[in-house]
């Protein structure tokens, strides 16, 4: 194939690459020997590249990132085809059905006079009505980031009662959850250890859903603090023909506080 006989734009441009890239006689060596298993971690990364982009509001470099995304669906939906599973109009079928079925209010004859919150329970509502008799917990991706996970677990859980009233009763939680890691630290196995540390991990999500923080968010902004203030401590220590190899820990604390002072002032 060559680029003269592909659709000149749009997604038949894009479908058309695809098939021609996995095409079992001309296409790419490697496209062809992918599978579902191989592509899923790609997809995930291209989703946290958009995410970062939007992070970062690098507007021009979103377009590229969101292309990559779009093509990583058209890859699944390819080796979908040719498995017989399904096509890539079936895959606009089924999310165009989805969101005319999960906005009654847009395209139906349900009420738009509601609250964002209230039209977030209602779209709860319709997808528990199209997950039917499974159970409350079913259908949260296992591949998540743990943190996003934990609070979406917290969150099905709640919609049926199962919640602390107060946070006051979640802080409670948080302070026996660390006691009891700092009591048997020295006791426990490693993996008693982990256990209970996932578990003290699981109620800071749970306290940070009862004050309405994304704990996903706040742990990613307590990294690029982190990122910018010990790229500080190497800057400073550069200054002064040091590397944090060559420094100690009451140096580099001297100057992390230093960071610390410079970001309140830009703030």
């Amino acid at each position: 194939m060559t680029t003269d006989t592909l659709p000149p734009s749009g997604i038949d441009r894009l479908l058309a690459i695809m098939a021609a890239l996995r095409d079992p006689q001309t296409g790419c060596p490697w496209d062809i020997e992918q599978t579902f298993a191989t592509i899923a971690p790609y997809t995930l990364e291209e989703a946290h590249e958009v995410a970062d982009a939007i992070e970062r509001q690098a507007w021009g470099e979103m377009k590229g990132e969101l292309g990559d995304l779009l093509f990583q669906t058209v890859f699944h939906a390819q080796m979908a085809s040719e498995a017989g599973h399904f096509s890539f109009a079936d895959v606009v079928t089924a999310i165009s059905d989805k969101m005319i079925a999960r906005h009654p209010h847009v395209f139906g004859d349900g009420n738009r006079d509601k609250t964002a919150e209230q039209q977030t329970r209602d779209w709860e509502a319709q997808k528990a009505k199209e997950r039917g008799t499974a159970r409350t917990l079913d259908g949260i991706a296992q591949s998540l980031p743990a943190l996003t996970r934990a609070l979406k677990l917290q969150n099905r859980a709640a919609r049926v009662g199962f919640d602390w009233p107060s946070t006051d009763q979640v802080l409670d939680k948080l302070v026996e959850e660390a006691r009891e890691v700092t009591e048997a630290r020295d006791t426990l196995t490693h993996d008693a250890l982990t256990e209970e540390i996932g578990d003290l991990l699981f109620v800071m999500a749970n306290l940070a859903r009862h004050l309405k923080v994304d704990p996903e968010a706040a742990l990613r902004a307590a990294n690029q603090k982190f990122t910018r203030r010990f790229a500080r401590i190497e800057d400073w220590l550069a200054e002064a023909g040091k590397t944090p190899a060559d420094s100690d820990l009451a140096e580099m604390d001297a100057l992390w506080n230093r960071a610390k002072a410079e970001d309140k002032t830009k703030a």
